[in-house]
C-alpha cells in the first residue's frame, strides 16, 4: 500500500479543533514517500531524538571527556617537539628586526635571512677556534700528568691532596675502596642525551631559518583567522609583541657584552689562563636570565683556582656580586626599556619560567610577560574602564 500525504490527519499545516496536531507524524508538504510511482515507501521518518534524555547527556558527557583526554594525551606525547618549535620561532621573532633592517636596504629576504645565518656560522667558528687549542691542550696535558697528581693526591700535598684526605677520598685513589658506578648505564645515557641534544639543536637552527623567511606568511595566515572588524587593531598588537621581543634579544644580547668584558677584564687583572675563552663562555650562558650567569660563574671560578685557592674564592665572590647586580638591578633596568615591562615583573617572570620550563622557560618568561602586559593594558583595561 501506498502511503499518501493526505492519509495522516494535519497533513498540509492543518490541525484538529484549531489546534496543533496531537502526537501525530507529519510529514512537511515538499516530501514525497513514492517519487518514483513504484508503490514502494522507505517508510515515515521517527520522531526526534530528545537530547534532554539522561541517556544522550551522559552519552555526550562521556564522548567529550574522552575527546579531551585524548587531545590532552597528544599534547603530552609531542610536548618536546612542540617546545622546539616554540623556541625556534622564539629565536626568528628576536632576530625579526635585524632581517627588517636589512631589507629596508633594498634586499630580498631571502638575502637578509643567508647574511643572518652566515653571520651565526662565523660567530660559532670564531668560538671554535678560541675553544678547541686550549681544552686540546689541557686534556693533552691532564692525561701526560695524571700519575703525578693522583701521587700528589694520595700523598696528601696542595690543597687538593689536603682537601682529599680530610674528605676520606685517597682510599678511591688507591683503589683500597671501590666505588662501584653504573659504567655501562651511564655511558649509554650521556650517549642518548649528547643525541637528543644534537638533533634538537639542528632542528632548532634548520625551523628558525625556516621561521626567518616564512615569518611575514605566517603573520599573514594568523591574521587571515581574525574577523575583518578586528584584523587592523590585532596587527597592530601582533607588531608591538614582534618589537617586544627583539628588544628583549637585543638586551639581552648587551647584557651578554657587558659580562663578557667585565670577565676579561678580572680574568686579566688576575692572570688566569684563557681569558678570552671564558669570557666567550660567560657571554654564551648569560643570554639565559638568571641561571645562566650562576653556570658561568661556576665554571670561570674553577678554572682560577689553578692561579690559587685566593684567586678562586676572589673569582667566586666577584660572580656572585655581578649575578647580583645584573639580575636584580642591571638585567630589569634594560629589559624595562626595551620590553617595557617593570624590573619586578621581570624577576618574578623569570622565576615563574624557570621553575616550569627550565632554561628554556627562563629565556621566553621575559616576552610571554611582556605579550600579557601589553593585553592587559590595550585589549582588558580599557574594556573594565568602559562599564
Amino acid at each position: 500500500m501506498t502511503i499518501q500525504q493526505g492519509d495522516f490527519p494535519g497533513a498540509g499545516g492543518a490541525a484538529d479543533d484549531g489546534g496543533a496536531p496531537r502526537d501525530v507524524l507529519l510529514l512537511p508538504p515538499d516530501v514525497e514517500l513514492d517519487p518514483d510511482g513504484s508503490g514502494q515507501s522507505l517508510g515515515v521518518q521517527g520522531r526526534q531524538f530528545d537530547r534532554r534524555h539522561p541517556f544522550f547527556i551522559g552519552m555526550s558527557g562521556a564522548f567529550g571527556v574522552a575527546v579531551a583526554y585524548v587531545v590532552f594525551r597528544g599534547i603530552t606525547d609531542i610536548t618536546s617537539v612542540l617546545i622546539i618549535v616554540g623556541l625556534a620561532l622564539f629565536i626568528a621573532i628576536g632576530l625579526n628586526p635585524i632581517i627588517e633592517m636589512l631589507t629596508a636596504r633594498s634586499l630580498s629576504r631571502g638575502t637578509a635571512v643567508v647574511i643572518v645565518t652566515v653571520g651565526f656560522v662565523l660567530v660559532v667558528g670564531v668560538f671554535a677556534v678560541v675553544a678547541i687549542p686550549p681544552i686540546a691542550h689541557e686534556f693533552h696535558v691532564l692525561v701526560t700528568n695524571y700519575p703525578r697528581y693522583k701521587s700528589e693526591l694520595v700523598a696528601g700535598k696542595g690543597w687538593a691532596g689536603r682537601l682529599a684526605v680530610k674528605l676520606h677520598l685517597t682510599g678511591y685513589l688507591t683503589g683500597k675502596t671501590k666505588l662501584k658506578l653504573p659504567v655501562t648505564e651511564g655511558l649509554l645515557g650521556a650517549g642518548r642525551i649528547l643525541l637528543s641534544v644534537g638533533v634538537a639543536t639542528v632542528s632548532v637552527v634548520a625551523l628558525t631559518i625556516y621561521f626567518l623567511i616564512a615569518l611575514p606568511g605566517v603573520k599573514k595566515v594568523w591574521l587571515s583567522l581574525i574577523a575583518r572588524s578586528r584584523r587592523d587593531r590585532v596587527a597592530r598588537l601582533t607588531d608591538e609583541v614582534f618589537g617586544r621581543v627583539g628588544g628583549f634579544m637585543l638586551g639581552n644580547l648587551l647584557t651578554s657584552v657587558v659580562s663578557a668584558v667585565g670577565t676579561y677584564v678580572w680574568l686579566v687583572i688576575f692572570g688566569v689562563p684563557y681569558a678570552l675563552l671564558l669570557a666567550l663562555v660567560v657571554a654564551l650562558f648569560d643570554l639565559i636570565p638568571m641561571v645562566g650567569s650562576t653556570i658561568a660563574g661556576i665554571v670561570v671560578s674553577l678554572v682560577a683556582l689553578t692561579k690559587g685557592l685566593p684567586v678562586g674564592i676572589a673569582t667566586a665572590a666577584f660572580y656572585i656580586a655581578y649575578r647580583f647586580l645584573e639580575d636584580y638591578l642591571l638585567n630589569p633596568r634594560v629589559m624595562k626599556h626595551t620590553v617595557r615591562i617593570s624590573p619586578g615583573l621581570t624577576i618574578i617572570a623569570t622565576l615563574i619560567g624557570g621553575s616550569l620550563l627550565g632554561i628554556i622557560g627562563a629565556l621566553i618568561a621575559i616576552p610571554i610577560a611582556a605579550t600579557i602586559h601589553l593585553l592587559l593594558e590595550e585589549v582588558a583595561f580599557p574594556r573594565q574602564n568602559q562599564r
